[in-house]
């Protein structure tokens, strides 16, 4: 599920280095092609610590990002053919190692529910949203 959004989101991001510096409005929010790769990240992080911590038996360390409400000047930087390449890099990696993660858990851990937080499926069901990638879609179509 999170390797198909990863490749998803990486086949609109090679049409991301035509895009012009307008940032894109999308509900109530605006998105540019580096925070779409940011926030991708960010997500498949912020959630792998999540679970590992979950897994370990230990207190999860509670976010404080400010996700997509904002926009940094980074965001706002032209997509290279560069950032393209650092992105596969970056996001296929993170999606490998959700990959390995979940093989690696039974059927009852993956479905096991814990009070006030979704199982490990619901999260990656939850991480296989392509919303931030179809915020920018696909440019010059």
């Amino acid at each position: 599920m999170i390797e198909q959004a990863v490749s998803h989101a990486l086949r609109l991001a090679r049409s991301w280095p035509a895009w012009d510096g307008t940032p894109i409005p999308v509900d109530d929010r605006v998105f540019t092609p580096h925070k779409v790769v940011r926030r991708i990240a960010d997500h498949l992080i912020d959630h792998l610590a999540e679970v590992e911590a979950r897994l370990a038996g230990v207190p999860t360390i509670p976010d404080h990002w400010h996700a997509s409400a904002s926009t940094t000047p980074g965001d706002l930087a032209p997509f290279t053919e560069a950032d393209l390449d650092e992105a596969r890099s970056r996001l296929t990696r993170l999606a490998q190692i959700w990959v390995v993660r979940l093989d690696s858990l039974s059927e009852e851990r993956l479905d096991r529910e814990e009070p006030g937080a979704w199982t490990i499926r619901q999260i990656a069901e939850h991480l296989s949203d392509t919303y931030y990638a179809d915020a920018v879609g696909e440019l010059g179509r």
